[in-house]
């Protein structure tokens, strides 16, 4: 799992990837990774993954602000599954430089 284990600041959100057990890559948003992933496993979470359940968090990058991870989750569905882990790696590489992405 690769990520910024705590939010840079009190407005960050995370875009998370998870990798469901169909093989497919789910993209989310949260305020907390960790806990969101928690309901996606006990089926609470999207619909996509009560019929497709995750079988690991497979990172997450925080972004300044709702907003931004709202933009950031949309491109990032928009790419097929190889481009989509690598553009999560690209930007926790970012990240870490930075320590929050901005949009």
């Amino acid at each position: 799992m690769i990520g910024i284990p705590d939010p840079p600041c009190t407005t960050a959100w995370a875009v998370y990837l998870l990798e469901c057990a169909d093989g497919r890559v789910y993209t989310g948003i949260a305020r907390d990774p960790h806990a969101r992933y928690a309901k996606h496993l006990a089926g609470k979470g999207a619909r996509f993954t009560r019929s497709n359940p995750p079988t690991q968090l497979l990172g997450w990058v925080w972004v300044d602000d709702k907003g931004a991870a709202l933009r950031l989750e949309i491109a990032w569905k928009k790419l097929p599954r190889v481009a989509r882990i690598a553009a999560l790696r690209a930007a926790v590489e970012t990240a870490a430089d930075h320590q929050v992405l901005s949009a």
